[in-house]
């Protein structure tokens, strides 16, 4: 055999999968088809990369909306403190922010790629720049891999090509077709943590104001719930975004609204004793005008149109049913959601690899000896805070050490 194994796709999972299997004694080769490493994993948290969440398995698994179960032993033997413990033990020290979203202390994504390259020489893996059409095999065994100018044997290929979000990176798909061509059922992929467009031209008249501390609900036809969080929220030209909206995402289905609480700290009686004071306050200023001190002033002009209420009117002459219809908007904001952006544009992919064809303890395929799968291109995906790198990390490392066991 030219190497014990073949790690397909040199994003986070593919590069700490080679790194864990040549830990573990394998002669490993990690072909990636971009001119380097990690173009993606620049790009994460904005160019900081937000490394993984430093909390315990329970709550990763309450993270993670699609197929959280499958990763229960993965993330046994790779929880955020062992991936924390990896980095800041080889030279790449961390930290903690808000909602225990963990950072390189540089706030740059290159120290964490850096710090993995550095690992990737010491454990002697081959980096080539390749790109592979097809994994080889025979009688259901991998037997190695034909790139674009070569075939190179192995005894064991590790899938790590990521999804199709932000193709710009190399995220293009390959993965799923070398995945189907071997008999593996693929879960279509569309975009997950990806921003929502919206109906009509509220949300493009706010373009760029962003609020913090409000309440979101994404709810359906029947009015019922499928998601809740509270943070930031970002209006746009196409519709909104911020980390409330790319969590909700997730679980968009059919046709849905979601609904903004712009001041969950009051409820509904002391919210109203607040516009009373503000009115009274203001009482000989035009509507448009008395409302400053409570909403944002490019949101004044739709809340008002959206309660019926005359910007130029005076604040002393609000009736009781428009103060009603007023605390009504600002109590409950609400978007009609007209679909997801692009899958390009999302920051993660939603569907994949069917995860009943694989072994969740070992990541193997249960059609295939000798493919392992790690990464996105996996059939799980989470919310923002860390959790997606948490779930590359963790199959990358059950996929690593089995893979390497397997040969050995």
């Amino acid at each position: 055999m030219d190497f014990d194994g073949i790690v397909i796709g040199g994003g986070p999972a593919g590069m700490f999968a080679a790194i864990t299997a040549a830990q573990r004694g394998s002669r490993v080769l990690l072909l990636e088809r971009n001119d380097r490493l990690g173009k993606k994993l620049l790009i994460t948290g904005k160019g900081r990369c937000n490394v993984t969440n430093a909390c315990d398995n329970d709550t990763v698994l309450r993270n993670i909306p699609r197929n959280g179960r499958f990763l229960f032993s993965a993330l046994a033997a790779c929880p955020p403190e062992k991936v924390m413990a990896f980095f800041e033990d080889n030279g790449c020290p961390l930290k903690i922010e808000r909602g225990n979203r963990v950072f390189p202390v540089s706030d740059r994504s290159q120290s964490v790629l850096e710090c993995l390259q550095k690992q990737l020489r010491k454990w002697n893996v081959t980096v080539k720049t390749d790109r592979v059409r097809h994994i080889l095999t025979e009688n259901g065994v991998v037997t190695g891999v034909q790139t674009q100018k070569e075939a190179i044997r192995s005894k064991w290929v590790i899938l790590a090509t990521g999804g199709v979000s932000y193709p710009t990176t190399g995220s293009t798909g390959d993965g799923y077709e070398m995945a189907k061509e071997l008999g593996h059922s693929v879960i279509a992929p569309e975009g997950s943590l990806v921003p929502l467009e919206t109906a009509g031209e509220d949300c493009p008249a706010m373009q760029g104001l962003s609020l913090r501390n409000v309440a979101v609900r994404l709810v359906n036809e029947k009015n019922k719930a499928l998601y809740k969080d509270f943070g930031e929220l970002l209006f746009t030209h196409f519709g909104v975004s911020g980390p409330t909206v790319l969590s909700a995402s997730s679980h968009l289905k059919g046709n849905c609204r979601l609904v903004i609480d712009l001041k969950p700290a009051l409820d509904e009686g002391k919210l109203d004793a607040r516009l009373l004071r503000d009115l009274e306050m203001y009482q000989n200023r035009a509507m448009e005008n008395a409302l400053t001190d409570l909403l944002p002033r490019s949101m004044i002009p739709v809340i008002l149109r959206r309660a019926g209420i005359d910007a130029q009117m005076q604040a002393n002459s609000l009736t009781k049913v428009q103060r009603r219809a007023l605390l009504e908007q600002m109590k409950g904001f609400s978007v009609e959601i007209t679909g997801k952006r692009p899958v390009s544009e999302a920051i993660i992919t939603s569907g994949g690899v069917k995860v009943s064809e694989v072994n969740p303890k070992t990541m193997e395929s249960r059609l295939v000896q000798g493919l392992y799968f790690a990464g996105e291109i996996l059939d799980c995906d989470a919310y923002t805070g860390g959790f997606n790198l948490q779930i590359a990390w963790a199959t990358a490392m059950a996929a690593g050490s089995c893979a390497a066991e397997s040969a050995l």
